[in-house]
């Protein structure tokens, strides 16, 4: 009876305590990390596209605010969030990140310099007017979406 009660005890605590285990999981860290800055990124770059598109007034102040924080994210430090192995192949159902983001260096990081010059720009002149927004609001899209349809699994 002992050992059938120290099995169970035993089977009790490893149930409980395994979505401890896994929370834990490095990678998993790393996906959610990035994930949150890709929310991040998509709740600031969301409304000034809608500005440029007529969808939202256009509002030098928050334009200008909402690129400077593109900016602020992209002058973040966030390469642990981009460990290898934490790709759709490992961790499907947790990312849509293709494996190819690790075995393609340097070309993934051509998509990086296209952003980082596009969001540069954006934040210089989001603040001037509408016609300056829309300028250069096209290529912080194009950056965007270049890197996501080649290095994320089609949605």
């Amino acid at each position: 009876m002992r050992i059938a009660s120290r099995l169970c005890l035993m089977i009790i605590g490893l149930t409980l305590t395994a979505p401890s285990i896994a929370a834990q999981d490095p990678l998993k860290k790393a996906i959610k990390a990035r994930q949150g800055e890709m929310q991040l990124r998509a709740f600031n770059v969301g409304p000034l596209f809608g500005m440029a598109k007529g969808q939202i007034d256009y509002d030098a102040e928050m334009a200008k605010k909402l690129a400077g924080n593109l900016k602020l994210l992209l002058d973040l430090d966030n390469g642990r969030a981009w460990a290898q192995g934490s790709d759709i192949d490992n961790y499907m159902g947790d990312t849509t990140a293709l494996p190819k983001i690790w075995t393609t260096y340097p070309e993934i990081s051509e998509y990086g310099k296209k952003y980082a010059i596009a969001v540069n720009e954006l934040a210089a002149e989001a603040g001037n007017g509408v016609d300056a927004l829309k300028s250069k609001i096209g290529p912080v899209g194009n950056s965007c979406k270049g890197c996501h349809d080649d290095f994320r699994e089609k949605q």
